[in-house]
């Protein structure tokens, strides 16, 4: 008797995944299966090949649901490992400004950037803030989008990051995305607040809330030059992680202060930014096992220079990629990001896509199998209309993504 297949995608011109299992990251290439197939069952891939192989043992026909792609790529869900997108308010006039020449520091120290979001941020309701959450879910998802990071940050005291995370919460069980929680209360310094006053507020005040709710999983902190040093960030991280909260951080954007080695010490999850890190900072992320997240769209947006991916490439350090959605760096697009990892930063379309993938999945400790098509990995999937997975990047400023696939149902189809 022939098996009920959930869905089953053939014919595709390409098939592309990341090679390697779980935990396994050193490999930065992708295997391409020509005239490829996926079949799914409960959500989870249970094969991945050829197309006459795949449909023999899986026929469509029997399928609950099938898809054609015929002159179309396969390739896995993208997982956004880096998001700021629950917030209120707006910042187009700061984007004017920078074109003029105001830098992130100027905007901020005008009382602009993170603090103006922050104002709008607390005078919204709890329903505004899901709502504006999902409308970002869902251009993330029509992107390809599978998998995202979200963090609170925008509300800077105990009431307000509780109502962030209560709308990434309320977000997440009403969208398909799979949304990934992050507390992050040292995403600044209140106006007219004492720096060691306000840690101590995030240390003894926020943080027991935000571990009491369980409303997250990972904890944050904006480790730079006039925001939070690295003694702070420290026992910031220290007293996330007592309470059960893994550390990620962001890390030399701005200055080169030893936040990687920081996250090297307290074994983050992931280091993000990094466009001021070092051969020695790369070094001792690759030997922590942090991975390192690039934002190649938040340099566009700065007019700044990008990481150098070639440096944590020559150190057989692979990155992960992310948006950095959020006012200051307004894309919700992974599709732009891979464009902007290789016209930007020199990756190549293999290592771009699977830092997007794969990669990414790894900077919020998702080993199973999230950000690849094999078997027994979820099935999540991004359907693109190009041959050839290396058109991702080659046709910038588009979407190419046309069908998208989470947990073996088709959620979005343009």
């Amino acid at each position: 008797m022939e098996r009920m297949t959930d869905l089953v995608v053939s014919d595709a011109a390409q098939v592309a995944t990341p090679t390697g299992s779980d935990g396994d990251n050193s490999n930065s290439g992708l295997e391409i299966i020509e005239n490829g197939a996926v079949a799914i069952e409960d959500g989870v891939v249970v094969a991945v090949g050829p197309t006459a192989d795949v449909t023999r043992a899986h026929p469509p026909e029997n399928a609950t649901e099938s898809v054609d792609a015929t002159g179309q790529t396969v390739l896995p869900g993208f997982v956004d490992p880096h998001t700021h997108a629950v917030f209120a308010g707006d910042r187009v006039d700061e984007f004017t400004a920078k074109l003029a020449g105001a830098s992130y520091q100027d905007i901020l120290a005008e009382g602009g950037g993170i603090l103006r979001t922050v104002r709008s941020t607390r005078d919204a309701s709890r329903d505004e803030l899901v709502a504006n959450l999902l409308e970002n879910l869902d251009t993330m998802l029509a992107h390809g989008t599978t998998t995202v990071e979200v963090k609170s940050g925008y509300g800077l005291d105990v009431e307000t990051e509780l109502k962030l995370l209560e709308a990434i919460d309320e977000a997440a069980d009403r969208h398909p995305i799979d949304v990934v929680p992050t507390f992050m209360g040292a995403h600044a310094v209140p106006k007219g607040a004492d720096t060691e006053e306000y840690v101590d507020r995030v240390i003894e005040e926020q943080l027991p809330a935000v571990a009491d709710a369980g409303l997250a999983e990972f904890c944050d902190v904006f480790c730079e030059a006039g925001v939070f040093s690295v003694p702070q960030s420290r026992r910031i991280l220290a007293a996330g992680q007592e309470l059960g909260l893994t550390p990620k951080i962001h890390a030399e954007e701005f200055e080169r202060l030893g936040g990687s080695q920081l996250a090297a010490d307290c074994g983050a999850t992931s280091a993000d930014h990094l466009l001021q890190a070092t051969d020695e900072d790369i070094a001792a992320l690759g030997e922590a096992g942090v991975t390192p997240v690039l934002l190649p769209g938040t340099a566009f947006s700065l007019g700044a220079a990008y990481a150098d991916a070639a440096a944590f490439e020559a150190a057989d350090v692979p990155v992960a990629l992310a948006t950095d959605f959020n006012p200051n760096c307004f894309s919700q697009s992974m599709e732009s990001v891979v464009e902007l990892a290789c016209n930007g930063m020199r990756m190549t379309p293999a290592a771009a896509i699977r830092g997007a993938t794969a990669t990414a999945a790894r900077a919020v400790d998702r080993t199973d199998g999230t950000g690849t098509i094999r078997e027994g990995a979820p099935g999540d999937l991004a359907i693109a209309t190009v041959t050839n997975y290396q058109h991702i990047p080659y046709n910038f400023g588009v979407s190419n993504v046309r069908t998208v696939i989470k947990n073996g149902t088709v959620v979005h189809r343009d």
